[in-house]
């Protein structure tokens, strides 16, 4: 008989400012989702770009998620710490003929319409005397797959058009290959995230089977839009968190996520909210709004 495997969730933010509203809901979303399977929550930090992180972003959102009570149930992961181990899953997957090394620039993929002008995926066992990134070598396909919130998805995978960066030119590790590799360690068994990556889940199914691994369950959940219908975002300058109100952050999230809570959780206690959130969670609530 097959048992099956304890929900493992992760809320893995980067660090390129504090905390906002919109990072809270998918946190407390993940969070629900875990807690209401009895499952673990981890929290994993995406720092992989220091150009773009402030020095003090990372404790601003870890003592945001503290002060509202979001705790994981496991030591905080580091990407910036694992640099080791993209290495070793870069060289696994460049033996393997699933990666490449590319030289071309921006400006010449898109004056080729996402083809490699210097044909890149024929020639990556060449020397290059220049700066080159390193690309995963997706396969043409139609991808089938279940989102847990919005049903059947499909999506047309391009090879070369589509294929995605996993180290930069300047040597850092890419979004596009540390999420599966650190998903696999950590033995993620489901996500929660923001439907603006739901286009993104194709690509990453290939990777995982390209690392030999089982890829985690899915739900996107609609992103939070500012007054000009602009998803919150740092660079759309979405407003802190206040730290001193985080009850009423927290039922306000819920109301975002149509949880429908009761106005006497807003006089109650932090843990007696995030419990209300735990028992009464219902995914199938949240509204199906477009991408």
């Amino acid at each position: 008989m097959i048992t099956p495997r304890q929900y493992r969730g992760r809320f893995a933010p980067s660090p390129t400012g504090p905390l906002h509203f919109g990072s809270l809901v998918t946190a407390l979303a993940s969070y629900l989702e875990a807690k209401s399977h009895n499952g673990q929550w981890l929290i994993r930090i995406e720092d992989l770009d220091p150009l773009r992180e402030p020095p003090e972003a990372t404790g601003q959102i870890l003592n945001t998620l503290d002060a509202h009570g979001l705790f994981p149930d496991e030591p905080v992961v580091f990407q910036s710490r694992r640099h080791s181990v993209y290495q070793a899953a870069t060289e696994q997957l460049l033996s393997n003929g699933f990666a490449y090394r590319c030289t071309c620039s921006r400006k010449q993929l898109e004056a080729h319409r996402g083809k490699h002008p210097l044909r890149c995926r024929e020639h990556s066992r060449k020397y290059f005397d220049q700066p080159f990134a390193i690309r995963f070598a997706l396969r043409d396909e139609v991808c089938h797959w279940q989102d847990q919130l919005l049903g059947p998805q499909t999506h047309i995978v391009r090879a070369e058009i589509d294929d995605p960066v996993i180290l930069r030119k300047e040597g850092f590790f890419a979004y596009q290959l540390a999420v599966e590799v650190d998903d696999i360690e950590q033995g993620i068994t489901d996500v929660v995230r923001g439907s603006d990556l739901l286009d993104m889940t194709a690509q990453q199914l290939q990777v995982y089977r390209a690392l030999g691994a089982t890829p985690p369950r899915w739900l996107h959940i609609p992103v939070i839009v500012n007054e000009h219908g602009q998803k919150l975002s740092k660079q759309n300058h979405a407003p802190a968190l206040d730290n001193l109100n985080p009850v009423q952050n927290l039922f306000s999230a819920l109301v975002a996520l149509n949880q429908q809570p009761p106005q006497f959780l807003l006089s109650g206690s932090l843990e007696d909210l995030l419990e209300w959130g735990r028992i009464h969670w219902n995914r199938g609530a949240v509204h199906l709004t477009s991408r």
